[in-house]
């Protein structure tokens, strides 16, 4: 059944595919780069980073040869900093194994750190041509629903069954084109949540779910296990016009990465006031901010804020903390979005953001009844 929808997809494909920066010319160092930063991430707000990224580190040799800091702070705002980290990984490998050209064999660039069967479909197929199967979200939406199979696609043997269905009808000649048109199809038409574009799907007339009335029914999938909920308290702590961050532990949750100070539960003001002291500084204002959630994969961080002023400090603390100026922690240090609530009360921007128009200030100005001035 199958066979019968690689001539109509790569018509469609002509004419109604999206132009795209990693599109044009294809080559194997943009489409990986391109493809990791796609994972979980969508491509409106993925462009952006591209761009930047591609100027910054043009090929495979700038890429193993970045400082941790500049990569990360590069990554900023896309979040899953170890995907970047690997890629790292994998193009130290490709400069010392390959001479700095992805290897254009599809075992081969199985074997890179964080690169899966997908990615090293996508490469394979986009970048060198070879008729091999790339199968993301989107692929196993699309032929779930064009074959009405109600496996649960979070299943490897779903997926295994479908690459192996691809690999019967993937076209020799035009494999790379196959792919991005099949990955096309479920980004902009066969999309999920009930809002599939049937009326202007090329595989309509042979789509099985389009045919029974079951494509919200489509894919199935198993339920997720519930995130595992961590209260915490972020601090803004100040000192004149410097505040501080840290350096996070080099494994765990996001290793490596700046953050603003924070501890575990939900501390009143003057458990707040005492925590400060503790560290070794004296609050002299404190201030409730607003309150701010972060989902990342596995938890959820439910946090409140507080700003704290302090007494000039005649030398940088011993636990970790620095304190610099908002435009130096803006240009150079990489802050997760999870504090993104936060850095507006330091004047500063995260990811994307800090290169687009600043907006004004988010601060609320009301101080909550009780608030402790020392």
């Amino acid at each position: 059944m199958l066979k019968g929808i690689v001539e109509p997809l790569l018509k469609w494909y002509d004419t109604c595919r999206r132009i795209l920066p990693w599109r044009e010319e294809p080559d194997a160092y943009s489409v990986w780069v391109s493809e990791i930063m796609l994972q979980q991430t969508r491509v409106e707000a993925v462009k952006p980073f591209y761009t930047r990224f591609m100027d910054a580190l043009p090929d495979i040799e700038a890429l193993a040869s970045c400082e941790e800091d500049r990569l990360l702070k590069l990554w900023e705002g896309l979040g899953y900093y170890n995907r970047v980290r690997n890629m790292q990984k994998a193009a130290r490998i490709v400069a010392e194994e390959y001479g700095g050209r992805m290897p254009s064999d599809y075992e081969k660039l199985l074997k890179l750190p964080g690169i899966g069967p997908y990615t090293a479909g996508a490469v394979a197929s986009i970048a060198y041509g070879i008729p091999v199967p790339a199968v993301d979200g989107n692929v196993l939406r699309v032929l779930s629903r064009v074959t009405a199979d109600y496996e649960d696609i979070m299943k490897p043997s779903m997926r295994r069954k479908l690459e192996e269905q691809i690999m019967e009808i993937i076209p020799p000649d035009n494999a790379g084109k196959f792919t991005q048109a099949l990955m096309e199809l479920g980004a902009i038409i066969c999309v999920p949540n009930g809002a599939a574009k049937c009326g202007e799907c090329p595989l309509k007339d042979m789509c099985l779910a389009r045919e029974k009335g079951i494509v919200t029914e489509l894919p199935q999938k198993a339920a997720k296990k519930p995130r595992r909920i961590e209260q915490r308290t972020v601090f803004v702590l100040k000192d004149g016009e410097k505040a501080a961050i840290r350096k996070r532990p080099k494994k765990g949750l996001l290793p490596g990465l700046y953050e603003l100070p924070n501890t575990e539960g939900h501390l009143g003001m003057d458990e707040v006031v005492q925590f400060v002291k503790e560290q070794g500084m004296s609050p002299i204002r404190v201030k409730r901010l607003s309150d701010s959630k972060h989902i990342f994969s596995h938890v959820e961080w439910q946090m409140i804020g507080y700003a704290v002023w302090i007494e000039e400090l005649e030398k940088q603390p011993e636990d970790g903390l620095i304190f610099v100026e908002p435009q130096r922690t803006e240009r150079e240090f990489p802050i997760p979005a999870a504090f993104g609530a936060y850095t507006d009360y330091l004047q500063i921007k995260l990811g994307q953001e800090k290169y687009e128009s600043v907006k004004g200030r988010k601060e609320n100005e009301d101080f909550i009844s009780g608030n402790t001035v020392l």
